[in-house]
């Protein structure tokens, strides 16, 4: 047997291996939805005797949750609330937040002096500090001192601020990692000023992570449940993570609602996911390959 033989044996060896790795590795992690889904469609009888059965080894298959749960969790009230804070949370992080955290990330990169360290650090740090450190000085200011809660467009602007830091945070790395700086030299001897060449050299070229934000912050405005329990307790303003709390009762819980009712708060995004998942997989390794 020669060389050549020995290396593509080893070589099929360690792709099994892989592979082998990888199935393993899908499988744990697609264990749990794949019980909310079977789970969904069980009674609550079977859920709590054996909640590990598949399917074909029960006799209460039911689509009963689910209509029951669409009608608890009011869904198309819970679907347009959730839709009316995510697209204007959006709408307002893409073009307010993205022009700002933008020029403001540019600053950093190109100006190496103590004010764009100062700047850059505070933002780090409030990406370090956890919201669970603000969450009750937040609600006792805005809503005790301002009164402005349980309004959608305080959640909107609260979703806009959190997102400021990590938008610069990521502006901040492809900026440096991906953008030569012989571009904007070379503008500047054709005559362009600063502001000219941050807006038709810099700007144009961040169009891929711009695309990841929008994606990624769509994601979790949608998904969202602290802040907006926080902000949102009026039961017509409740988004559709909120709703879920409906089936938990004081002193027990209708699990086969619940998780039919986690499947139809999940469904919307993952139709969204699978529409867009070609420009999410893109934008979010845009900054791998220059």
């Amino acid at each position: 047997m020669n060389n050549s033989t020995i290396g593509g044996t080893k070589r099929k060896v360690a792709n099994a291996l892989a592979m082998t790795g990888m199935i393993i590795i899908f499988i744990a992690y697609m264990f749990p939805f794949i019980m909310v889904v079977i789970n969904s469609l069980k009674e609550k009888r079977d859920i709590i005797t054996d909640p590990f059965s598949w399917l074909f080894t029960i006799k209460g298959l039911s689509f009963d949750n689910f209509v029951k749960a669409f009608t608890q969790m009011d869904f198309l009230n819970a679907f347009k609330n959730s839709l009316i804070v995510t697209v204007s949370a959006t709408v307002l992080v893409t073009v307010l937040v993205t022009l700002l955290s933008s020029m403001l990330a540019y600053y950093i990169v190109r100006r190496n002096n103590i004010i764009s360290k100062i700047a850059f650090a505070l933002m780090v740090a409030s990406m370090i500090i956890p919201f669970q450190a603000i969450m009750i000085p937040l609600v006792s200011i805005y809503g005790g001192t301002l009164n402005v809660l349980n309004h959608r467009i305080t959640l909107i602007f609260m979703h806009t601020g959190f997102s400021m830091a990590m938008s610069v945070f990521m502006f901040h790395g492809f900026i440096k990692g991906n953008i030569p700086i012989a571009l904007e030299e070379a503008a500047y001897i054709d005559g362009c000023t600063h502001r000219q060449t941050f807006f038709k050299i810099v700007f144009p070229l961040l169009k891929p992570i711009i695309a990841t934000m929008v994606i990624l912050n769509s994601l979790a405005f949608w998904n969202d449940y602290l802040l907006p329990s926080l902000v949102l307790t009026d039961k017509e303003l409740l988004t559709l993570p909120l709703s879920t709390y409906s089936f938990y009762g004081t002193y027990s819980a209708d699990y086969g609602t619940i998780m039919a009712g986690l499947l139809l708060c999940v469904i919307p995004i993952l139709i969204l996911y699978v529409i867009l998942q070609k420009q999410i997989i893109g934008g979010v390794v845009s900054g791998a390959v220059k």
